[in-house]
């Protein structure tokens, strides 16, 4: 991938969207986050973030929004396409940013075969 840019297409905004990945009920997670994933049909991943507010005040909230989507675009060429995530802070300390860049690819690569091993599956 030549740009590290995240665009707005790129975002989960609606809450159409966020309602049907919830509602697709496939997740992977681990200390740092969960991970929600559902199928898109695009050539590229979008992103939601879903901070609690358990996670702290405003400013706590949005400086783990920061981080979580730091960490996706600066990963994101490691991961398939074709999905929408929605990310899910599991702690109000940030983790490092070298933590989650190794984390976030791995749980969506998971999640990805899982999603393709039901998708192959016969009814």
């Amino acid at each position: 991938m030549s740009s590290f840019r995240f665009r707005k297409h790129e975002h989960l905004r609606r809450p159409a969207d966020f309602r049907r990945v919830y509602e697709r009920r496939r997740s992977n997670g681990d200390a740092l986050l969960i991970v929600y994933a559902c199928e898109n049909h695009l050539s590229h991943l979008r992103l939601g973030l879903s901070v609690s507010r358990k996670m702290g005040n405003a400013a706590r909230r949005n400086r783990l929004r920061r981080l979580y989507r730091e960490a996706f675009r600066l990963t994101r060429h490691e991961m398939p396409v074709g999905f929408d995530l929605i990310l899910i802070p599991r702690r109000p300390e940030p983790p490092s940013l070298e933590q989650l860049k190794r984390s976030l690819p791995r749980l969506v690569q998971q999640l990805a075969r899982k999603l393709q091993r039901e998708a192959e599956k016969p009814c």
